[in-house]
């Protein structure tokens, strides 16, 4: 009997190795479009100031030939009246003159203005010597920067309020084809609504807790939703059954997303990881260990770094996809962090704390800006194509930001519906659909809401009022 044992006892093994193990170093397989849109994020960012400069002027052509002449003719002169040995030293003594006096009041560049570097300014010590005369650089802070306004954005309305769940909405996924949007509830159902008209078209039913995430693949006829009973799962909407479990959370699973493209699910759960799976083989690729409390916050990208979780230790943390470790590790909010949005237009992204909502920079995540405004917990994050960022809160407050200067443009108030208590009008989850013209809110009253554009404003009716903040936090 032993024999046969311990046959078995090495085959557990070997299955378990090659469960876990079986990619552990592996790079994961690079997409063309990944590389190329890393290479675009990578040039905008070290060289964007400076790759576009407009063309050099003829009268600067003109100037820099007049001081190469200058400096020629001073050389002969020179070496006409002191011969060979003089020659070295007399054209740099001249070009030192005519730099100083040129310098003396050095024009910033429209470079320097953007990125706010100290302009240099020429100062004469006074003391000459054979030489000629010395000159110091100092560095000199920029006194004005340049203040970045913000564009106009059209104000935003109430369109359609849909009922039909028993529950808190709290989650949201849009379909790529723009035509029907998922929502998952706490009554434990998925619904199908068609985005044009909000009639309901299919429901689902197979998680028995809350449904915290949705996300719809863009390449085949799947969805995702992951729940509070820790179970994740992958419906085939040809026949709209669960085709595939992906099992390994030990606790309630709060936060999912898909890769953009990879075939690559990540979800975030109340057991403090962040499990990256492969869609097809249901393997566990990694588990991102790190955080100390629930992961509700999570977002990927094609762009390293691939994956961003916060969670509710008040910290953020940037993952190497590919190493299957964190990268970075941002601590600047103090409290809980239940959301985080990518922007679709540059290499950013905004994470809400019940602080502060904070934007950074990728890939090292340099803090950038604060937006203040909503002095409550922030549940929900969305942009869209046109720099228009939506966040809701459990007030009730809908805050719509300009999302490259952080400037809050409009606040909304939902009502809570009829029925409903006063309280109940926290925003869980929101999103836009892929035209950017409808926003979609679940709520705490148990209803979805569309908001869109009001099509009768203009800059005159509604003008942009923004004075930048005095008092801008640094961290």
């Amino acid at each position: 009997m032993l024999p046969a044992l311990d046959a078995a006892v090495f085959r557990s093994l070997k299955r378990t190795h090659d469960m876990y193990l079986s990619n552990y170093g592996q790079r994961v397989e690079v997409h063309e479009e990944s590389a190329k849109l890393r290479a675009m994020a990578k040039l905008n960012a070290e060289y964007g100031l400076v790759k576009d400069l407009p063309p050099v002027s003829a009268t600067s052509k003109g100037g820099g030939a007049v001081v190469a002449a200058a400096a020629g003719a001073s050389a002969g002169a020179a070496s006409g009246g002191s011969g060979a040995g003089a020659t070295a030293d007399a054209a740099p003594l001249m070009l030192r003159d005519r730099s100083s006096t040129a310098t003396s009041k050095p024009a910033t560049t429209a470079a320097e203005r953007l990125a706010g570097a100290p302009s240099t300014a020429v100062v004469s010590t006074g003391a000459s010597s054979s030489k000629g005369t010395h000159t110091l650089l100092m560095p000199r802070r920029q006194a004005v920067r340049d203040v970045v306004k913000p564009e106009w954005h059209a104000p935003w309305k109430m369109m359609r309020v849909i009922s039909g769940h028993l529950g808190w909405v709290r989650a949201i996924a849009v379909d790529p084809t723009n035509e029907w949007f998922a929502t998952g509830s706490a009554d434990r159902t998925i619904k199908i609504w068609d985005l044009a008209s909000g009639t309901l078209k299919l429901t689902l039913t197979g998680h028995i807790s809350t449904i915290r995430g949705l996300a719809v693949s863009p390449r085949s006829p799947y969805l995702f939703s992951a729940g509070e009973d820790k179970m994740v799962k992958c419906w085939d909407l040809e026949y709209n059954k669960v085709i595939r479990h992906y099992h390994g959370h030990l606790s309630g699973v709060y936060s999912l997303s898909l890769h953009p493209t990879l075939d690559l699910l990540v979800t975030g759960g109340r057991d403090s990881v962040a499990r990256v799976w492969d869609v097809r083989t249901k393997d566990n690729v990694h588990t991102l260990s790190g955080h100390t409390q629930t992961v509700v916050g999570l977002a990927t990208q094609a762009l390293e770094p691939q994956v961003i979780t916060g969670s509710m230790d008040s910290t953020i943390r940037l993952w190497d996809l590919v190493a299957g470790r964190a990268s970075a590790v941002l601590t600047n909010h103090k409290k809980a962090v239940r959301a985080v949005a990518l922007s679709p237009h540059d290499y950013t992204f905004v994470s809400a704390s019940a602080d502060n909502m904070k934007k950074w920079k990728n890939p090292e995540g340099m803090f950038m800006q604060n937006l203040s405004g909503h002095n409550c917990i922030v549940h929900s994050l969305a942009c869209n194509q046109d720099g228009v960022m939506a966040s809701g809160g459990d007030t009730g407050n809908i805050h719509m930001w300009d999302y490259k200067t952080g400037h809050n443009f409009q606040t909304l108030q939902t009502i809570a519906q009829p029925g409903s208590l006063e309280s109940e009008n926290g925003i869980y989850s929101c999103a836009f659909d892929h035209s950017g013209s409808r926003l979609i809110t679940g709520e705490a009253d148990k209803t979805i809401k569309i908001w869109k554009e009001d099509p009768t404003a203009t800059p005159d009716s509604h003008p942009v009022n923004y004075e930048p903040p005095r008092d801008r936090k640094r961290y």
